[in-house]
Order: structure tokens, then sequence, then C-alpha cells
């Protein structure tokens, strides 16, 4: 195959098979800079010369979690050290920091916690409301929307029914890992199965309720399974064109149990991240908008994702204990000017947005 006429002919609206994505995710030495170069030239037609960026605050609600992903250095069991759960108190007092900090999105993170039930998320979200109430809430997980309608006995769909009726803004994409279930049954047995994902994911945008896409990669997975996620998400994005972005998620492995314990991979090199980014920005001709992680790759490299096809630098966070425990560093908090100095240095301009991409 000639690679270069395949990106010249995607650039000008081929649309990559899987097999083909498999072989730009698969290039080596020199031949990579082709694949970027073609990812920056296509993000420049769909989303322009700007990078966003959102101004918002991570708040974890708990790390207990009845899933204890091997690929997670987050999770605990109720009663192991470390483990905490917020009550109501905290969770105003997180609420009213990220209110003096002026962020327009407060994303809520959680382990899934064995006793939550659709009354714990709906209070969690009239809490922050009443705390305050112009902002937008990102939260929960499909695994999480599973878990609440098995615990209470009730659809999927009316758990996002309630859930949205209080005070939801959007869903999170997470949970999703690698959307091929003999990866999934390695690295995160516990969680829904692909098709479970997919049909919240779906119920999800019928409902209005937008959602992020994301893939966690690097870890015991290889470029076909990469793109059998991919295609996952760019078949429902045809049908319901509810994704907001694509959020590509480094394995940071370090602490993991799965990388201690040799099964999975030290995470995935620069050249593969950098080609994650781009193949994405190709493949999923139907996402306008693919994001940098730059707590996970480090600042440097996602400003080099910046010129491999993505468009938007995620969020200030202030705080993104996943990865820290995980093993990264840095991962706390990216200030605003940090972002325009790596924008500009690139030849771009950086851009406030809200959650759902609307320029501030």
């Amino acid at each position: 195959m000639n690679v270069k006429e395949l990106l010249s002919d995607t650039n000008n609206g081929h649309r990559l098979s899987n097999e083909e994505a498999v072989i730009l995710l698969s290039q080596k030495g020199n031949d990579i800079y082709p694949v970027l170069d073609a990812a920056d030239k296509s993000r420049f037609e769909k989303a322009g010369d700007i990078v966003t960026f959102v101004k918002n605050q991570n708040i974890h609600i708990t790390n207990i979690c009845k899933n204890l992903c091997g690929f997670c250095g987050f999770g605990r069991s109720a009663g192991d050290d470390g483990s905490f759960c917020d009550d109501q108190i905290t969770l105003i007092k997180k609420t009213k920091l990220a209110k003096e900090r002026e962020v327009s999105e407060i994303c809520l993170l959680s382990g899934v916690h064995p006793d939550f039930t659709i009354s714990h998320y709906v209070e969690m979200l009239a809490t922050v409301h009443s705390v305050f109430p112009g902002v937008h809430i990102h939260a929960f997980s499909p695994d999480e929307v599973a878990h609440a309608s098995d615990k209470d006995e009730i659809s999927t769909k009316e758990v996002l029914f309630r859930m949205k009726k209080a005070g939801l803004g959007s869903l999170q994409g997470t949970a999703a890992e690698i959307l091929v279930d003999s990866v999934r049954k390695i690295i995160c047995p516990n969680k829904i199965s692909t098709e479970k994902w997919v049909k919240i994911i779906k119920e999800a945008h019928s409902l209005e309720i937008p959602t992020t896409a994301t893939i966690m990669y690097g870890s015991i997975e290889g470029p076909k399974e990469r793109v059998e996620h991919l295609s996952v998400l760019r078949d429902i994005q045809e049908a319901t064109n509810g994704f907001t972005e694509l959020v590509p998620l480094t394995y940071i492995h370090e602490n993991t149990p799965l990388f201690r314990s040799g099964i999975a991979n030290p995470g995935a090199t620069g050249r593969e991240d950098l080609l994650l980014h781009a193949v994405s920005r190709l493949y999923l001709d139907n996402f306008k908008n693919i994001q940098v992680s730059w707590g996970k790759l480090g600042v440097k490299l996602a400003q080099m994702a910046l010129l491999a096809g993505a468009n938007d630098f995620a969020g200030t966070m202030w705080s993104d204990d996943v990865s820290v425990n995980a093993g990264a560093e840095g991962a706390d908090y990216l200030a605003p000017t940090l972002m325009k100095r790596i924008a500009e240095d690139i030849g771009r301009q950086l851009k406030e947005r809200d959650t759902l991409y609307n320029l501030i």
C-alpha cells in the first residue's frame, strides 16, 4: 500500500477502513511524519487554528470501587488504607472552592461505590447545584449508570433521565477503556460489556445528554484493537452525533496491578501516543474535537499532539487524583497562561470554551 497516496486521498474525503487505519498506526521511524502532517491538515479543516480549553475543577467523590480494575491505581475496597468517601459537607466545601475559582465545569469523578444508588447520584448533583447553580456538571460513567440501574431495579434509561432532571449536564464517556471484550476480560473484567456501554451511550444521546468518548490505550491491546474501538465510536457518532470530543487516555502504568503483575506493557511509547491522536483525527471523520490529556502525556508531548491532529487542551483540572495515583507527575493543574504560551509557540491561538465547545 502506498501510504502517501492513502493520506492524500483521506485528506480529500476518503473514509479510512479499519485495515488502512491499522497500517497507519503501525508506521515506524520517519514514516510517522506524513501521518502526523495529514492529521494536522485535517485538524485545520475541521477545527481551525485555535486551541481550546475549559476552566474546570475535578472533584473526586470516592475511591471505593466494586471493580478494582488492573489498570487502575486509584480504586480501593472499603476499609483499605487510603480509602475515602466524601460526605455532603465535604462535597459542599469542594464545590465552594470550585466556585471561588470561577470554573465553568465541575467534573465529578468516582469509583463505582458498591452501595451507591440513584438517590446518591441525584443527591450529589443537587448538592453541587445548590452551591453553584450555574455550573455545568460533567459526571458519571456508563458503568455507574449500569450500577444504579442494578441497585434500584430500574432501566438504565430511567437512571439517565433522573440524572438529567437533577442537573446532569453531560455524561462521561469513561469506562470504555478498549471496547473489545477479549481485552476487557483481562484489564477490567468487572466492568460492563462493550454492548452495554454502547447501549447506555446511545440512550444518553437519545435523551439529549451529550457525552465524551474515550480510549485508554497502551496496556495489552495493539493497533488492531485500538482501531476496533475507534470503529465503535465512529458508528455511534454516525447514528447520534452525541459525542462532543474524543479523549485519548494513555495508560499510566507505574502503580497499577496489571503492570506490576507483568501482564501489561509499560504504557504506550511517544510514537504510539502521537500516532493514536493522528489516526483518530483521520479515522474519526465525524468528530470535530480531539483532546490532549496533558496530565497523562506531560505538557511537552501534549504540545506535539496538538501538531498531530488534536485541537483541544482539555481543562485546568485543579485535581487529577486518578492519574497521580497511577504514577503521573504534575497532573493536578495547568494554568491558562502556560497553555497560551504552548499554543502560541506552535502558531495557534488559545481560546476558552465551555463543556459543549461554545467559545467564551
